[in-house]
């Protein structure tokens, strides 16, 4: 089959001939349609995780065999979360249905799992979840991203009153700020960049710039994910004493940078990483928010190495790949 392979000399390759895979007892085989690539795929290629395999964990398919006794998914459109965990009884991630913490777990694409960049892929069918009716697949493959921005709602209670802040007007921060503002809550978005700012502007996301935002401590809820120190910084300066610093992307720091404020103001630090499917695809199904203005651009599976660089491109938001 057709797959994009990351290999053990550090190189990015399409290859034509790589084995099917087939379902162990409890999977499901999945016929790939349409995959998203992700910062994190980027990531992989410089080394991150050091992984051997195929990429991709953000995709959506239709399920072509299972091997198990329930085959209520066999024909079924599909989204996969991306770990499922080591089944073992004593397991107490497991046991909770939270595989992300399992310390024995296998991730699509990023850990002891070929992703989806492929033809096909096999997961088990726990962590597969069907794609509603009227949810289109440019849609669906926002899944995971989408369950990310929702999995702080998961962690945290955010009230009515609050004041809440994203930072970073990326894809990350895009989806975090619209699926904030789906569900009522009083959310502005702030970034560098206003194309990518009207993109939530449209759907009824408070923006601004950040030359012309008013740096203040008065803010309930600051959701971090620019990814840079000076991201962080910002984000520490806006949140209020007693509020809630959310941190949605990994800050890899290159300088020393102060703390002290997070002891001074008594401010609670949040990381926050996957989420759970369901609710994404209920508010997807919902049709409170609209993803499919994320895509910069949409290749087919030949010309993956294209795709790749297209992803690196400073303006890109999100690349797709038809895989056929």
């Amino acid at each position: 089959m057709k797959a994009l392979i990351f290999n053990k000399n550090n190189k990015l390759k399409l290859v034509n001939d790589y084995e099917k895979p087939i379902p162990k007892e409890g999977e499901a085989l999945v016929r790939v349609t349409l995959a998203g690539i992700c910062n994190t795929d980027y990531e992989i290629t410089k080394g991150y995780m050091g992984y051997d395999g195929i990429l991709g964990h953000e995709a959506v398919g239709v399920v072509e065999e299972v091997n198990g006794a329930d085959k209520s998914l066999a024909g079924k459109r599909v989204v996969p979360e991306i770990s499922y965990g080591c089944k073992d009884p004593n397991c107490e991630w497991c046991a909770k249905k939270n595989y992300r913490h399992c310390p024995n777990r296998h991730t699509l694409g990023i850990w002891r799992k070929d992703g989806v960049f492929a033809q096909y892929f096999t997961m088990p069918t726990e962590v597969l979840f069907e794609v509603p009716d009227n949810v289109s697949d440019k849609q669906a493959v926002f899944t995971e991203p989408l369950a990310a921005a929702l999995e702080i709602n998961e962690q945290l209670h955010i009230k009515p009153m609050d004041k809440v802040i994203v930072l970073g007007d990326g894809k990350l921060g895009l989806i975090t700020a619209l699926a904030l503002n789906a569900q009522n809550l009083d959310v502005t978005l702030v970034g560098k960049h206003q194309n990518k700012l009207d993109i939530a502007k449209v759907q009824g996301v408070k923006t601004s710039l950040l030359q012309d935002f008013k740096i203040e401590k008065k803010y309930d809820v600051v959701v971090e994910a620019t990814g840079s120190v000076s991201g962080f910084e910002t984000s520490l300066a806006l949140t209020k004493p007693r509020g809630v610093l959310v941190l949605k992307s990994t800050v890899a720091a290159t300088k020393e940078f102060n703390l002290a404020p997070i002891v001074i103001d008594e401010i609670t630090v949040l990381g926050s990483r996957c989420g759970q499917f369901p609710p994404a695809l209920r508010m997807l199904s919902s049709g409170k928010i609209d993803l499919t203005p994320l895509i910069s651009a949409t290749y087919p599976m030949d010309k993956a190495l294209e795709a790749f660089e297209k992803n690196k491109e400073k303006d890109t938001l999100k690349v797709l790949l038809e895989i056929n």
